[in-house]
């Protein structure tokens, strides 16, 4: 799979295709507008990306002093672009690893 055939699951899928990474089913979820299964899936992981993942969402969700915590955990800082710019970043990043 590339970013574009998961860009296209999107809008063309109830159910996110299967052999995603944790860190990208959360991301698409996400994009489905399930945050709260989105978060579900990074929400007890330790590893860096799930931390930026998870840093992400409480981004979204407003909860700024908790995503500051995830961003450090992942070794990141706060990003000060738009959340559709990070979402991509991320899709991006998960797709490299």
């Amino acid at each position: 799979m590339d970013i574009t055939t998961f860009k296209l699951s999107l809008r063309d899928s109830a159910l996110p295709p299967t052999n995603l990474s944790i860190q990208l089913e959360s991301l698409w979820y996400d994009a489905r507008g399930d945050w709260h299964k989105a978060h579900d899936l990074v929400n007890d992981l330790e590893d860096k990306q799930s931390a930026y993942v998870h840093a992400y969402l409480h981004r979204k969700e407003g909860d700024l002093w908790n995503a500051d915590y995830w961003y450090r955990r992942a070794g990141q800082q706060r990003p000060d672009n738009t959340l559709e710019e990070e979402w991509e970043e991320l899709v991006r990043i998960a797709f490299e690893r």
